[in-house]
């Protein structure tokens, strides 16, 4: 046999034996803690609670933390404000916006609108915007008469949630934005659909 296999045998025996010598047969029992490659991040440098630390950051020295600013916990009656979800304690949608409704708030939701609905529902609310040029159909007419009979609280869990094909916009629009977005869709129904009756006398007469 060449030199070269002598030794190419007999290395492969010796790490075979020294890899059974350390990791064992499959199937075989050991007390000793298993060899890990890729450890997976199983343990990490961590803070056990209601004890003390000396991590920089913390400058009181506890590894307790109070909550960060604005999280809401589970159960505590975030759900249960039409405010925030638009519906009632019955479950039922809120008929009208639960906020006070002023000429800056509905300018606010025009803004919004603008940056955040025309694009699909148009400028008008028509559904005829930028998007149905590429393509997209089954967008939504604001003044149609399912969308006017519609209450306030079902249309703002729409836009927080999101329906068919319009996805949410919860993490886009804060709470108030929604309602404003609201209020200036309820402006463009009337726009639309008032009539000049309706019209204070004042402002009907500058109308052309």
């Amino acid at each position: 046999m060449r030199p070269f296999l002598v030794y190419f045998f007999t290395f492969w025996a010796l790490a075979v034996a020294a890899t059974v010598g350390i990791a064992g047969l499959q199937g075989s029992k050991s007390r000793k803690p298993p060899i890990e490659i890729f450890p997976d991040m199983d343990r990490q440098p961590k803070l056990r609670p209601q004890t003390t630390t000396k991590f920089a950051a913390f400058t009181d020295g506890q590894s307790s933390r109070l909550p960060v600013a604005g999280t809401i916990s589970r159960g505590s009656g975030y759900e249960a404000n039409e405010l925030n979800t638009g519906k009632k304690a019955d479950g039922s949608f809120t008929d009208a916006m639960p906020v006070p409704v002023s000429r800056e708030f509905v300018r606010r939701g025009q803004e919004r609108f603008g940056i955040y609905c025309s694009p699909c529902h148009g400028a008008a609310g028509d559904g005829n915007g930028v998007t149905t040029k590429f393509g997209m159909a089954g967008v939504a007419k604001l003044n149609d008469e399912r969308l006017i009979k519609m209450a306030d609280g079902e249309i703002f869990n729409t836009i927080t949630i999101g329906k068919n094909l319009m996805g949410s916009y919860g993490d886009k629009l804060d709470v108030q934005d929604r309602w404003a977005v609201i209020a200036y869709v309820r402006v463009l129904q009337l726009s639309r659909l008032g009539k000049k009756e309706e019209i204070p006398d004042a402002v009907r007469a500058t109308l052309k």
